[in-house]
C-alpha cells in the first residue's frame, strides 16, 4: 500500500472511533492485531472489548488527528 491509502486507513479508523462504531474495525484491523502497549490486546475481538470499555467510561470522547505522517509502513 502507498503512503496515502495507509494514512487513509488511520483516518477511518479514528473516524469510526469517534462514531463509536466499532463495526468498521473488522474492515480495517487484522483478526490477530497486537498492541504492545497493551499485552492484553491480541486479537480484533480483544481490541473491540477494550474500546467498548473505554466507551462507556469517555462517552464523550473525540479525537481529532492534527499532524498525520507515514513512512514505510508506519503511520
Amino acid at each position: 500500500m502507498s503512503l496515502e491509502e495507509n494514512k487513509a486507513i488511520v483516518r477511518r479508523f479514528v473516524e469510526s472511533y469517534n462514531k463509536q462504531n466499532l463495526d468498521l474495525s473488522d474492515d480495517l484491523v487484522s483478526p490477530d492485531c497486537v498492541d504492545p502497549d497493551y499485552p492484553q490486546m491480541q486479537s480484533r475481538e480483544a481490541l473491540k472489548q477494550i474500546m467498548n470499555m473505554f466507551f462507556k467510561a469517555f462517552p464523550d470522547f473525540h479525537e481529532n488527528i492534527e499532524d498525520i505522517i507515514a513512512e514505510g509502513d508506519k503511520v
